[in-house]
């Protein structure tokens, strides 16, 4: 089985579907690979109009890295080229000259809110919750994930989330600002296409000259630089002894 599935639509909605639901759809190389691939096709592809994240069944969006791979990194420079290669691809889909939606179908805590804030849009549904929960096992957001997440929200309301690594539903994300919609019905995609229908009306040339305003901005303002300065934070708070004890806890859970 296929750890993602992706579909093209006739409205040119791509869907990039993490299919791990018996890992809460963790991201381990070959979701990265299987991203970073489709995300690069959808930017060539003139077809493919907007890009769709979501989580393969209703429990979970993304539930970060997949520790039972990433607990055999020992040392700094091992976790940052595991850091670095999924914050560029953050970045990848970030800087995306296309609309790019988070479609919160479940929990979507430490890496997996980091994907969904290097989205455009986040949509959620009613029973879906989300957390920065990094800090709690030691480390910080390790994709870049706290650099995004300060061009989305304002900054009491981004250290809010980043420092009591509460995790909230998606009214209260919201309220925050960082859920743009939540979805009433029990068919999240048929609800997210609604709402497609309704937000982009303007032609694809048009919307794409909008999103590069917004992209000039972050190459102004050195948006890779500061992403990759967080990671290399991360990789060194990594190899701690309170990060690897923390690992230990969670995977003996398991």
């Amino acid at each position: 089985m296929s750890k993602y599935i992706v579909n093209r639509d006739a409205q040119g909605i791509v869907w990039f579907t993490i299919n791990r639901p018996e890992k809460w759809n963790a991201i381990d190389y070959d979701v990265m690979n299987g991203l970073l691939q489709t995300i690069t096709e959808v930017e060539e592809n003139k077809d493919d109009r907007i890009f769709v994240l979501t989580g393969a069944g209703k429990k979970a969006f993304c539930s970060g890295g997949d520790l039972s791979v990433f607990q055999n990194l020992q040392t700094v420079e091992e976790a940052y080229q595991m850091l670095s290669k999924m914050g560029m691809i953050l970045y990848k889909l970030a800087t995306l000259s296309k609309p790019t939606i988070a479609l919160l179908n479940g929990l979507a805590i430490g890496g997996g809110c980091e994907l969904a804030t290097a989205c455009d849009y986040r949509l959620a549904s009613r029973q879906s919750r989300f957390g920065f929960v990094q800090g709690k096992q030691g480390i910080t957001t390790g994709w870049g994930g706290a650099t995004l997440l300060l061009e989305r929200v304002s900054i009491d309301k981004a250290f809010h989330l980043l420092m009591t690594g509460e995790v909230i539903s998606a009214e209260e994300g919201k309220e925050l600002g960082f859920i743009q919609h939540v979805l009433s019905g029990d068919d999240v995609m048929k609800d997210c296409e609604e709402y497609i229908s309704k937000e982009f009306l303007h032609t694809p040339k048009v919307v794409k000259a909008y999103k590069k305003v917004v992209i000039r901005k972050w190459l102004a303002t050195g948006l890779k630089e500061r992403m990759l300065k967080e990671m290399e934070d991360c990789s060194a708070l990594w190899v701690t002894d309170e990060h690897l004890e923390a690992v230990r806890k969670i995977m003996r859970k398991e």
